[in-house]
């Protein structure tokens, strides 16, 4: 059973709330080992003095900041322990916010609350209140050393507590040269903007998050198993079907056509099974191609025996009659 991060309290006000912090991720990474091609032995990574060229025991290494170059000033345990606040077990609540009016990119980890016994009841009185009033609480929390910014939100039973970024850590959109005014400024017609809504709502469905897998981690997972099958010899991944072609560019095509041949495509296939319709129309070519070269080199081998059949045949034909 997974053992929570830390236990403490949820507050705001006067009303505080016994929980324990539990992940609300699972990390599906694969890791991988760097080894000396020579002997396929492990590499080990040394601390190792720049100056002096030998390891450096845990016991002598400290952190420090580097302020000037080749200058550092050494931080300390003491150091950090006093920069850290005081409340280590406290989710405080400082104030609730509409959910709507906070950007996606503020938030980065989620978590989940987990009542301790007999704190039911003020755990159902903060997610329901919360979810009937469509609000999230922003709160302090620290974990380990470091304090977060987080949001309390409710989800289905639970009481989430998601970690986020504070505003120093994003860069604004503005910093980047983007395309602003409106859809007129860029001679977009209303006849285009119609149609690109005619496609939003034809592949519009559900939020599903089952139907999403990471097909690289699937394919790269397949390779390792076929490769440990035989014994570590090279595997080859398949390329994919159906590429991009490098000079394909919305801004110089026709916006009228691709739209209607994708409005076309999406009534032909139901939106919920568009990638894997492409997927598996990108392989029947192939299949196809498979079998006609099947076809062809079996009616070459069949066409090579019958006349080496007849070859043979007028041979001893020759030999009778000699």
């Amino acid at each position: 059973m997974a053992r929570p991060i830390w236990t403490g309290t949820l507050s705001f006000g006067l009303l505080n709330i016994p929980v324990s912090l539990m992940s609300g991720e699972r990390r599906v990474d694969l890791h991988f080992r760097m080894l000396d091609s020579r002997s396929n032995t492990p590499i080990r990574y040394e601390r190792v003095n720049a100056e002096t060229g030998e390891e450096v025991p845990w016991k002598d290494i400290v952190k420090a900041f580097e302020y000037d170059k080749g200058s550092y000033v050494v931080i300390d345990k003491e150091d950090i322990a006093a920069a850290a606040p005081e409340s280590h077990e406290t989710v405080e609540v400082e104030t609730f916010v509409d959910a709507a009016d906070i950007p996606p990119q503020f938030f980065e980890k989620p978590y989940v609350l987990v009542p301790a016994k007999k704190a039911e009841k003020g755990y159902v009185l903060l997610r329901e209140t919360l979810e009937e009033t469509g609000r999230v609480g922003i709160a302090r929390v620290v974990i380990r050393t470091r304090e977060y910014l987080s949001a309390v939100m409710p989800q289905g039973d639970a009481l989430l507590l998601v970690l986020m970024r504070y505003p120093q850590e994003l860069v604004d959109p503005a910093d980047y040269r983007l395309p602003e005014g409106k859809a007129g400024d860029y001679r977009i017609s209303g006849k285009e903007h119609e149609m690109a809504r005619q496609l939003i709502d034809s592949m519009s469905g559900p939020w599903k998050p089952d139907d999403y897998h990471d097909e690289f981690r699937a394919q790269l997972e397949s390779i390792i198993r076929r490769k440990v099958k035989s014994k570590g010899t090279t595997t080859r991944a398949e390329e994919p079907a159906g590429d991009l072609d490098e000079n394909a560019t919305t801004n110089v095509v026709d916006f009228m056509a691709l739209l209607k041949k994708s409005i076309e495509s999406q009534k032909r296939t139901p939106a919920k099974g568009g990638a894997a319709a492409k997927k598996s129309a990108s392989k029947k070519p192939a299949t196809g191609t498979r079998k006609s070269r099947t076809r062809k080199s079996t009616a070459k081998k069949a066409g090579k025996k019958k006349t080496a059949g007849k070859s043979s045949g007028s041979g001893s034909r020759q030999r009778k009659a000699g």
